[in-house]
């Protein structure tokens, strides 16, 4: 049987039915159902379980490359929480002369006292900063459903008769924003798109007709290999990964301490006077404080136990910790780890060391609470 026209409705490969570890494959009595999925969306969707891809960067960067010839807008979706580590690089690139609507989605992970007028100004600025200018900037929790409609509509209006691609990074919301637009339009649940919180779950374009005669395309996620979600297993990205909103841990530190934060990155205070170190990361992160004098010994001792996750498997290839010595030159910065969470340092001045595994992220920013 010819099956090149059969598109997988939950990540939008070419459905083949002949070999069980290649991509797409279909048992041929998937064929008879209405809505066709593949077996690695089946087993996600029911069992949650995850399968290896074989689709490289140079494919998800074909597939950008492709949508700044078209005449389209552009819906570049960020994850609020990992704004550093979910930016796509060279946007304004891929984009050519299409309007680009930044949203940043999961803004029910951030603490209720987030000023929401004060986090979308940051967010024009870091994306200046970063060489793009969008047409617009908006937030939204597609979980939730908070602002999506709102988002619904700016897209119809700025997008002005014209196709529209979603894009962004693995895991910032994608295809949920895609899923709960069907919801809200009065779609059926059979054609909701495959959605996990593992890297790379959507696989090629999948494209959903507009009542005008055009198309909203969920495109696949772009892999950044600084997140630290590509140096944790599936449970452990589970537990860094935060589900609700995230309450921050305050931590008063002398000079000369330490906190690890699981075994997956630390933070030393090197100078500076005693003060509070503001953590936002996933509620379920142990954080653990120590003495700097004594912080390579219990890493060395203790990783994969009392500093956990990493667990036993992935400690043996989690790469090295590398430091970042950092400065606070401002009243009030994060000290932001990719994927992971940033800390909140106030005071002017001090030095602090960042550690994270080697091809993580590690930045410095304006406080954004």
């Amino acid at each position: 049987m010819e099956n090149e026209q059969i598109i997988c409705a939950g990540c939008g490969v070419h459905i083949q039915t002949e070999d069980k570890n290649a991509l797409g494959y279909a048992p041929p009595s998937a064929l008879k159902r209405d809505v066709i999925i593949c077996q690695r969306c089946f087993r996600l969707k029911h069992y949650n379980e995850i399968q290896d891809v074989s689709l490289t960067d140079d494919d998800f960067l074909k597939i950008l490359n492709e949508i700044g010839q078209t005449d389209a807008l552009i819906v570049k979706i960020v994850d609020i929480f990992d704004f550093n580590g979910s930016w796509l690089p060279g946007i304004q690139r891929f984009a050519g002369g299409n309007p680009v609507l930044l949203v940043g989605n999961k803004v029910d992970l951030l603490p209720k006292s987030v000023n929401r007028a004060k986090l979308v100004k940051w967010m024009q600025t870091s994306s200046k900063e970063n060489g793009l200018k969008p047409a617009d900037v908006m937030l939204m929790s597609a979980d939730k459903g908070d602002g999506v409609m709102d988002v619904a509509a700016e897209i119809d209006r700025l997008r002005d008769g014209r196709d529209v691609y979603i894009i962004g990074c693995t895991n910032v919301g994608k295809s949920t924003f895609v899923n709960r637009l069907i919801h809200e339009f009065g779609g059926d649940e059979e054609q909701m798109i495959t959605t996990s919180q593992f890297p790379g779950t959507t696989l090629d374009l999948i494209d959903i007709p507009l009542d005008d005669g055009n198309t909203l395309y969920d495109t696949p996620g772009i892999i950044n290999h600084h997140q630290m979600a590509h140096f944790v297993n599936a449970e452990e990205l589970k537990l860094i990964s935060p589900k609700k909103e995230i309450k921050p841990k305050v931590f008063q530190l002398n000079e000369g301490q330490t906190l690890f934060f699981g075994g997956l990155s630390r933070l030393d205070f090197v100078e500076g006077g005693r003060q509070s170190f503001i953590c936002h990361v996933s509620n379920d992160l142990y954080i653990h404080r120590t003495k700097i004098e004594k912080a390579d010994e219990l890493y060395r001792d203790h990783l994969g136990e009392l500093l956990y996750p990493p667990g036993d498997q992935t400690k043996k290839e989690l790469p090295s910790l590398i430091g970042h010595e950092l400065r606070i030159k401002e009243e009030k910065m994060d000290i932001v780890f990719s994927g992971l969470g940033w800390v909140t340092v106030s005071g002017k001045g001090t030095t602090v060391k960042a550690y994270a595994p080697e091809g993580v992220g590690v930045s410095i920013r304006k406080s954004l609470i």
